[in-house]
């Protein structure tokens, strides 16, 4: 009976993914809606006022508070003149986010977050906006923070857009729980994460456990399910901006994410400025096709762990339709792949390649990222 309830439930989700993701593509606005908030972002991160100005409207007013006031109502144009007085292009402090937009027409709303890692701080921003003169403009803003950990490097969550395994009707999707648990971590220590898929957009999900508090919560997190909707394409990505690649598993991880030769440039960007390459069970994939600048396959002479091939079930139509076997390539490739028997953890670190077997594996995968970078950063 609970596997019954979790299949509808996967089925809910996947139902409403599918028709939220096909509103997202054909909604011409969304992208000049998010120019106008990264206007904001941008200009209040240096001081850029003409971009500010771009964002709100002209007769925009902010309701914020200080420590005298409860409701502070700020003029825009005051506003912008607190940053006149700093240099245009000197980094300000703040990282922003565009968290979720929700338009209707030529109305929207929008959330951000604005994070100031020197002082372990975490704005939310809430805006109105408005779509005046055919140009989107922030009409109202208010805002509001916490103490949070936050150290301003940013973890890429790669994922695939792939629904089905192959040319089948066989459902597959990104594992959730190899998402949520990698998340989770990373945000516990203070790293901001990203999603991207080949194609950008919505993404599948496959092996939801509501049962597990940490996933359940993460399904009714708004503003977390909408990164999920909403990854962002390969052409999105700056891979200056990340110390580290995470490849999802899940079965759709063998179609799409392995061949790109975006993603395959973003990962080893990442890796070449001295960042980590890093998978989960299927995820591992991800990384087979991987060269380094001398020509050579990334898994060359390394310890790799994935989802060992033994493990598959081998009769059954989803194996099928596999492209390649993980195992096999990277042994095939000189790479020295480990695994342990059972469904434990188990996960390989060599150098700035690290590899887990299984969703059990994902804590300890970001554990481990988090414990290379703090090592490098003191190098």
């Amino acid at each position: 009976m609970k596997k019954y309830h979790l299949i509808l439930l996967l089925l809910f989700v996947i139902c409403n993914f599918q028709i939220i993701a096909q509103d997202e593509i054909t909604n011409p606005e969304k992208e000049q809606i998010y120019t106008a908030i990264n206007h904001y972002i941008e200009g209040t991160s240096y001081s850029y006022v003409d971009r500010i100005q771009k964002a709100f409207y002209e007769e925009a007013d902010l309701f914020l508070d200080n420590k005298e006031k409860t409701l502070w109502v700020v003029p825009s144009a005051d506003y912008i003149s607190w940053f006149k007085k700093n240099e245009p292009g000197k980094y300000t402090g703040r990282l922003g986010n565009i968290i979720s937009i929700d338009q209707f027409q030529n109305i929207a709303t929008a959330k951000a977050e604005i994070l100031i890692p020197d002082k372990n701080l975490r704005y939310v921003d809430l805006f109105l906006m408005k779509k005046i003169a055919g140009e989107w403009k922030i009409i109202s803003k208010t805002a509001s923070s916490e103490s949070a950990v936050c150290n301003g490097k940013r973890i890429l969550f790669i994922t695939s857009n792939a629904y089905f395994y192959g040319d089948t009707e066989l459902q597959t999707g990104n594992s959730f729980s190899e998402i949520v648990f990698a998340y989770d971590t990373f945000q516990k220590a203070g790293y901001t994460m990203d999603f991207v898929s080949p194609d950008g957009g919505m993404i599948p999900l496959a092996y939801i456990d509501t049962s597990r508090e940490l996933e359940r919560n993460r399904l009714y997190d708004s503003d977390f399910m909408y990164q999920l909707k909403n990854t962002k394409s390969p052409s999105e990505i700056d891979p200056d901006q990340y110390q580290a690649v995470y490849y999802v598993g899940g079965g759709s991880a063998m179609f799409g994410v392995p061949e790109s030769k975006a993603i395959q440039d973003i990962a080893m960007s990442v890796y070449d400025n001295n960042g980590i390459i890093s998978s989960v069970c299927h995820g591992t994939a991800g990384i087979v096709n991987l060269k380094t600048k001398d020509g050579k396959y990334l898994v060359d002479g390394k310890r790799v762990n994935g989802f060992p091939d033994s493990f598959e079930r081998q009769d059954a139509d989803y194996f099928k339709t596999f492209p390649f076997l993980i195992q096999k390539t990277i042994e095939e490739r000189n790479g020295n792949f480990k695994f342990t028997d059972g469904n434990v953890p188990h996960v390989e670190v060599d150098g700035r390649l690290i590899t887990g077997q299984n969703w059990l594996s994902s804590e300890p995968v970001a554990l481990k990222i988090i414990e290379v970078l703090d090592k490098l950063e003191k190098e």
